[in-house]
């Protein structure tokens, strides 16, 4: 018997990607309103190298690993959502793009909050109060281009199969059987999901980088990006903890700040859409633990 596995994904171009243990599936509604899956096996590096399933080192690996399998569940669900159009999208410009959104992040999340911390020295006296202020100015940044992108008709979109893919595991961990409507009832929420991962890193963040000190603005714009791994080492862990204590008081209030960010990321989606969600989530338990026949 394989010890419990918490199952996730993502939400992509028309689609949602599940992954299991041993493997992972994307599926899509194409423009024909068929759905396409593409099931494939997966494996972590933390099963050959033991070491880095250890606490803090694990997020990192986890974080890198997400990012590799999103780009190319993206690929796929871009290639499948614009069937008919002349040029189909590569890996290769899918990661240029990724890079540049990559880019834009280190702008927006790192160099604004820190540069803008910088010029209130003047004004703000002492590291712990700097980097607090820098903390607030990030936060306010990212909640700003959340709901600027969420105005956007393609985004609204990928969030509604975001609210599929939460609801469809909500449901799985429940033990109810996979049907869109038993799969409407739950809720958009889920305690693992990535925005919630990203705003205890923004929250950590304050904390670890008040722990530097006051520093030039060079090198307090390269600390910050250096010390990333770390940052994300430590919210991974209390993300899991928040996820697995839910009726413990600290992590409730660690935890409510991703539950509204939530309410952004997330929409409410038709069935059209938790048909998708279920049909991945479907693909990964019939080849991890073959439970698709009670599920």
């Amino acid at each position: 018997m394989r010890p419990e596995f918490n199952y996730g994904g993502q939400a992509v171009i028309e689609g949602v990607m599940m992954r299991g243990p041993e493997s992972l599936a994307v599926a899509v509604r194409r423009p024909d309103s068929t759905i396409v899956i593409d099931h494939k096996p997966v494996s972590s590096i933390t099963s050959r190298i033991k070491p880095l399933k250890w606490p803090m080192l694990r997020g990192v690996v986890v974080l890198f690993e997400s990012l590799i399998v999103g780009l190319q569940a993206l690929s796929f669900s871009a290639n499948q959502a614009m069937e008919g159009e002349e040029e189909e999208l590569t890996t290769r410009d899918i990661a240029i793009t990724m890079a540049l959104a990559f880019g834009l992040a280190i702008l927006l999340f790192v160099v604004v909050p820190t540069g803008a911390a910088h010029l209130l020295n003047r004004w703000v006296q002492g590291s712990i109060l700097q980097n607090l202020v820098e903390g607030l100015i990030r936060i306010t940044v990212f909640l700003a281009y959340v709901i600027a992108i969420a105005q956007m008709n393609d985004i609204k979109r990928v969030f509604r199969y975001h609210g599929a893919e939460h609801k469809t595991i909500n449901a799985y961990e429940a033990g109810e059987e996979l049907t869109a409507g038993n799969v409407q009832r739950y809720a958009t929420y889920h305690p693992r999901c990535g925005t919630s991962f990203l705003i205890i890193v923004l929250v950590v963040s304050i904390i670890v980088f008040a722990m530097l000190g006051e520093q030039v603005l060079w090198w307090r714009i390269l600390s910050r990006i250096l010390l990333l791994p770390v940052v994300a080492g430590i919210s991974y862990e209390l993300l899991k903890a928040s996820a697995r204590y839910q009726n413990n008081l600290i992590f409730c209030i660690l935890a409510a700040p991703g539950k509204w960010v939530q309410q952004l990321t997330t929409g409410e989606p038709d069935d059209n859409m938790v048909e998708v969600a279920i049909a991945a989530l479907k693909a990964v338990l019939k080849e991890d633990r073959g439970e698709v026949s009670v599920r």
